[in-house]
């Protein structure tokens, strides 16, 4: 493995953050963060925002405070003030929603002027924000979602999706996971369509983050909740309780290039009519909390999956397409035991790397580097860790490892040892940035 270095390290402009008292510490921070092209100009600029309520432990995900700012740590601009650490990565996202080559940002928002529960998204609206000035440009207050309330373990992951729905070169439309409710919109707002899934007890009810991919070859993206399979229209492609702990989901090639729904719960990877490909089942995985698929070998095309297979813990599997166990292994501790991702760390030749807990690891060999200058986490409250976003900032052809603590004011960002780039070049943002996996 190539050696990493501290590429940049980015202060996040004071007056975006804001201080606390928890669990008898004074802690100034900055909250959840994206990456993206805000200013349109071909470099990565990044947005970090603070809730209203605490997801996890008082009600549902408001953003009410969003603060802009560039590679250099400049702001650019900022809406709403105050909030708190949202504790789960929430519904924003920065994309060029609308087609007209600018980037917007894709979000909830909180009305504080509308009195309801901390539970309750009565208070809540769906807006689509310049990326370049923060204005609101389009804004909605959807039935589905201002009557939806918070309700079983499922509610405290919130997410919002960018998603093909209408085959286009670009994608125009977005989901919305909410609670145990999958709802579709277009780039005007107008809702397309709803999915809402009976199972909702915890550890028997459907992914946390539900995942978007064409798994059918049409050109247009189904959804992947884990214990169904959605057509871009809605449509159920199957539903069924697949295995407890479906906790994450994606879907991406596995056999021979064939596009698959992998699952966590079990180790299942399935089709897109939901046979089984690969089951590896609960003696080998009991609790899959965590699953990540990349090409870890440069001789193969085929990829590999690491699975965290015992909750949380460190210990996780490396499997092949075709089931054997090539590895188990113990990573790294961080403060959760979740946080693993793929990163491109050699391009498209490949091999690639997994990231956890601010290291870098060759599942393989079981080989791990630490990623230098990075502060150890002081165990402050939930998401405390170091969230992982690759993304190609050096426009070298490799993805650099984006990463932020949301306890935290700053961003780490590291690349190769022999990439001699000093100013960021060409950044095209793609799925990865603005669907990223961050925690499940």
């Amino acid at each position: 493995m190539i050696e990493p270095i501290l590429w940049r390290e980015i202060d996040i402009p004071s007056e975006f953050c804001t201080t606390e008292r928890v669990n008898h510490r004074t802690v100034t921070f900055g909250g959840d963060i994206r990456v993206g092209d805000l200013c349109n100009s071909k470099h990565a600029d990044f947005l970090v925002y603070r809730s209203v309520d605490n997801a996890h432990d008082e009600g549902g995900m408001k953003p009410c405070f969003m603060g802009a700012f560039t590679a250099k740590g400049e702001p650019i601009w900022r809406v709403g003030g105050n909030g708190t650490q949202p504790s789960r990565p929430g519904p924003v996202a920065i994309h060029d929603i609308d087609g007209d080559g600018r980037s917007e940002v894709i979000c909830f928002w909180y009305e504080g002027h509308v009195d309801a529960p901390p539970t309750s998204m009565a208070n809540v609206v769906l807006q689509i924000r310049d990326g370049a000035t923060g204005r609101v440009k389009k804004e909605a207050r959807p039935a589905p979602l201002r009557l939806s309330r918070g309700e079983g373990p499922n509610w405290v992951h919130q997410r919002l999706l960018i998603t093909n729905l209408q085959g286009l070169e670009e994608p125009r439309d977005f989901i919305v996971k909410l609670g145990a409710k999958v709802l579709a919109f277009n780039s005007s707002l107008d809702i397309l369509w709803e999915y809402e899934s009976p199972w909702t007890q915890y550890g028997q009810c459907p992914a946390y983050i539900p995942a978007v991919g064409d798994i059918d070859g049409d050109g247009r993206d189904e959804v992947n909740g884990g214990y169904f399979l959605l057509d871009h229209d809605g449509e159920v492609l199957w539903e069924k309780k697949l295995a407890p702990h479906t906790d994450s989901v994606a879907i991406l090639p596995w056999d021979n290039g064939r596009m698959r729904a992998v699952c966590s719960g079990h180790g299942h990877v399935l089709d897109a009519n939901g046979n089984v490909v690969l089951k590896l089942g609960g003696d080998l995985v009991p609790h899959g909390q965590e699953v990540r698929v990349g090409r870890f070998r440069s001789d193969t095309d085929h990829p590999q999956m690491v699975i965290r297979f015992n909750g949380h813990s460190t210990a996780v599997r490396v499997v092949d397409v075709e089931g054997t166990i090539l590895k188990q292994l113990d990573l790294n501790p961080s403060p959760n035991n979740t946080g693993m991702e793929v990163v491109r760390w050699n391009g498209k030749e490949g091999p690639d790397v997994l990231y956890n807990g601010g290291m870098l690891w060759d599942p393989l060999s079981g080989k791990g580097v630490p990623l230098p200058g990075l502060p150890q986490p002081k165990a402050i409250g939930r998401m405390d860790w170091y969230h992982c976003i690759p993304a190609d900032v050096c426009g070298d052809q490799h993805e650099e490892v984006v990463l932020y603590n949301p306890w935290m004011a700053k961003v780490y960002i590291y690349t190769q040892a022999d990439n001699d780039t000093r100013a960021p070049h060409t950044f095209t943002p793609g799925p990865r940035q603005y669907n990223p996996r961050l925690m499940d």
